[in-house]
């Protein structure tokens, strides 16, 4: 079983002054204690159903792209982009310029959206649910092609490219990894199946286990064999666990069908943390095998 770390607080950093070398410190000591992938929100506000909006919150891709340079080896990405933030063109290009300046080491994560009150807080566009969907799908296809050889145009519902140019192309081969946020059971998990290299899942071991359960019906459906596919499980530590819990609750995600768990970054020293809770585990946490999907 492998371990991810997810940024989605910055309010321990000190003020505006101690997030560059707060993150710093942060991403290194993921790096040494072998966290696999450092993922950040893609939210402009923070969210106000877990903290004050007005709390510190960076732009996701310019943080990957600082992040890039002060690591060496771990991978990155978003958890997850906004469909409805970024014109998939641009994203691809965006995405294709972290993946060669990190040395193939981004992943795409995206998903349909969902915060209205940034969305019309900055003047974004918040279509309904079912048109954020299409365009969900829209963008995974155009981000696809721009990864491929195929240049030419593009012609969807929402999204209309004359050309799918893309250089440089991305290092990671043969394109990059693709993760669809949320557990949705009737279009996201479709998408999962039909789309992505990875899914991204929160709830109780019981719930993720359900989940893929949906997402292996999806994948039979279009003739995709669910192994292929990497299941992620958002793992909610206490500040009172110890190393030994964190290796209960993985294997109890891993039970469920989860080969990856993610941690949160945590408390007002996440780095401090990170390194006394999760280092002792991490090398442990490889003997863990996910069930066999």
């Amino acid at each position: 079983m492998q371990l991810d770390l997810h940024v989605t607080r910055f309010d321990w950093a000190g003020g505006p002054s101690g997030i560059g070398p707060g993150l710093t410190n942060l991403a290194r000591t993921a790096e040494q204690v072998g966290v696999r992938t450092l993922s950040v929100m893609d939210h402009f506000f923070q969210m106000d159903a877990v903290a004050p909006a007005e709390d510190p919150m960076l732009e996701c891709y310019t943080a990957l792209g600082f992040v890039a340079g002060i690591t060496q080896s771990m991978r990155m990405r978003v958890l997850v982009t906004g469909v409805t933030y970024r014109h998939p063109g641009l994203l691809a290009k965006t995405m294709t310029t972290l993946d060669v300046l990190s040395g193939g080491r981004a992943e795409l994560g995206i998903g349909a959206a969902w915060y209205e009150r940034e969305h019309i807080g900055l003047g974004v566009p918040f279509p309904p649910v079912a048109e954020r969907f299409e365009r969900l799908e829209e963008a995974l296809q155009i981000c696809l092609q721009m990864w491929s050889d195929n240049n030419g145009a593009y012609e969807g519902k929402h999204y209309q490219l004359a050309e799918t140019l893309c250089v440089p192309a991305p290092v990671s081969s043969p394109r990059p990894r693709i993760m669809i946020g949320g557990g949705g059971e009737k279009k996201t998990l479709r998408l999962v199946a039909q789309y992505a290299d990875a899914c991204n899942l929160y709830g109780t071991p019981d719930v993720i286990a359900h989940k893929v359960d949906v997402l292996r019906g999806h994948c039979d459906a279009v003739g995709r064999d669910i192994g292929e596919i990497e299941v992620t499980a958002l793992l909610q530590a206490q500040d009172d666990w110890t190393p030994d819990d964190v290796l209960r609750a993985a294997a109890a995600y891993a039970d469920a069908g989860a080969a990856t768990v993610m941690a949160s970054a945590m408390g007002g020293d996440p780095a401090g943390k990170l390194e006394s809770l999760f280092g002792p585990a991490t090398e442990r946490l490889k003997a863990i095998q996910p069930r066999g999907l």
